[in-house]
């Protein structure tokens, strides 16, 4: 079901010049039907087919998105709220600044978006498996929205890490009981599991 109130344009005259992420999460608007807009799984926005060639309104999209506990993603004001899909994760962590050795170390992603997110307890690394076993890296954003590491990233990332015996580990979530070391970085005190060595 598809509201015509429900448009980029009314969208945009709502939140007007906003920035950074907005309070969506204090926001319990209406809902106002789907919106045919969609985020490829490449991180392109798309509306109603056609690409959206300004990043300045990609910005702003991004800034009032919010994942709802029913699992879909939504733009939200404080007057209305439109569901529209995504692929796969709604951000695409494109370039990675390395600072500190370590333990100390800080891995900050820069998001298609321009946002930047540093990895740590807030905002953990989880690597799974696609259907065709090669790695998915994923960056948790905020608020349980998600920036899948570009393949490059992930690559620089995978020439950083360190080794851990599964033994050291202290997080038993991050142990494989089918290896004995295990491929991880640390990035804000926090080490986050790769894969195996």
């Amino acid at each position: 079901m598809t509201d015509k109130t429900a448009s980029p344009d009314n969208l945009l005259k709502q939140i007007g010049k906003q920035k950074g992420p907005a309070p969506v999460h204090d926001w319990d608007p209406p809902y106002c039907g789907e919106m045919d807009m969609r985020i490829a799984a490449d991180g392109r926005w798309y509306h109603e087919g056609t690409p959206i060639g300004r990043i300045a309104m990609v910005r702003l999209f991004s800034s009032i998105l919010r994942l709802d506990e029913d699992g879909h993603h939504y733009l939200v004001t404080p007057v209305e709220k439109v569901r529209i899909r995504v692929d796969d994760c709604p951000f695409v962590a494109q370039l990675l600044d390395v600072s500190g050795e370590g333990r100390a170390q800080r891995l900050t992603f820069t998001l298609n978006t321009g946002e930047t997110v540093t990895a740590g307890a807030d905002n953990p690394i989880t690597v799974s498996t696609d259907d065709d076993q090669q790695p998915h890296p994923v960056l948790d954003v905020r608020h349980g929205l998600k920036a899948l590491i570009s393949r490059s990233v992930f690559y620089q990332m995978v020439t950083l890490a360190d080794t851990a015996s599964a033994s050291a580990v202290s997080d038993k979530s991050l142990k494989n009981k089918n290896s004995e070391e295990v491929l991880g970085i640390y990035s804000d005190g926090v080490f986050f599991r790769l894969g195996e060595r």
